[in-house]
């Protein structure tokens, strides 16, 4: 960052003369209240326009600077959740999944996937594990309002009740047999490949279930018609990959590339936006593991 200021605002130092004295620079956005701030703070520190930057002189200046830098934060973190606050006053989201708590929001909803997806983007948000609910401070309650009316109908989608009724809505029909159909499918871990076109094996590559870890290639034959309802691309070109899910570990070391491949590819190396949400994800898995054994 820099600061523009004119010779008349403050003394200037000889270029050259702070080299050999211990101390540390700090340059900043020009503010007066900021500035006044800053020279009150540190009455010994002087602007040098060789380097477009305070010097403050000082062993312990460097560890004296972040101390006051950390304060302006926390100081404008408080302005900001008071803002959030008064916004939530004039203009408060009603819902049964949101309260009031001393630090901010605290939000209960039933699980859904796209509830997570949306709550991530709201800054400092926080799940709580103990608890089972998101926190969410005052200072980003504007970006929580603009999340909010998809947060809730995802909610309400979820409500136990509400997934009942859609149930029972379903059952017998064709939909629901061929839902009944993938599911089953899908509790084999295993998926049609391209012979031509193998994965490679023991590291997380992305498909349509997500990031996998294909295990091992059987070389078996894919029948057509009998997996149709859950893969309807399907050739007799096709051959099983069985597949686990991927550790934390290999996540974190997988290195993302920068775009997924265009067209219908059974798999591909994964982005870094299909990445973060499967590293959240295998972290919780590995919390609630790590908690049954416990």
């Amino acid at each position: 960052m820099t600061e523009a200021k004119t010779h008349a605002d403050h003394d200037e130092a000889p270029p050259g003369d702070d080299d050999a004295k211990p101390g540390a620079d700090i340059a900043f956005p020009y503010d007066r209240m900021t500035v006044e701030q800053f020279r009150r703070r540190f009455p010994r520190a002087r602007w040098s326009d060789a380097r477009k930057a305070w010097f403050v002189p000082g062993r312990t200046a460097s560890r004296r600077i972040g101390r006051w830098l950390a304060e302006l934060e926390a100081e404008a973190d408080a302005h900001a959740d008071a803002k959030g606050r008064d916004a939530f006053a004039f203009d408060p989201i009603d819902s049964p999944y949101l309260e009031l708590g001393k630090a901010g929001f605290r939000i209960r909803t039933p699980y859904s996937k796209t509830v997570v997806d949306q709550l991530h983007e709201v800054p400092f948000s926080r799940w709580d594990g103990d608890l089972r609910i998101w926190h969410v401070p005052f200072r980003s309650y504007e970006d929580l309002r603009r999340q909010w009316p998809d947060i809730e109908a995802a909610a309400r989608r979820n409500e136990p009740e509400e997934r009942r009724r859609r149930a029972e809505e379903r059952k017998g029909s064709e939909e629901d047999i061929r839902s009944k159909r993938r599911s089953a499918e899908r509790k084999r871990r295993r998926y049609p490949l391209l012979s031509h076109d193998l994965p490679p094996i023991g590291r997380p590559v992305a498909t349509a279930y997500g990031i996998v870890v294909f295990t091992e290639i059987s070389g078996e034959l894919v029948a057509p018609d009998v997996v149709a309802d859950a893969y309807p691309d399907v050739t007799e070109d096709h051959v099983w990959g069985y597949w686990r899910l991927p550790t934390l570990e290999e996540l974190v070391r997988t290195w993302p590339v920068k775009m997924s491949p265009d067209g219908d590819a059974a798999w591909w190396l994964p982005t870094i936006e299909e990445l973060r949400p499967a590293r959240r994800t295998a972290k919780s898995r590995e919390a609630r593991r790590q908690a049954r054994m416990s």
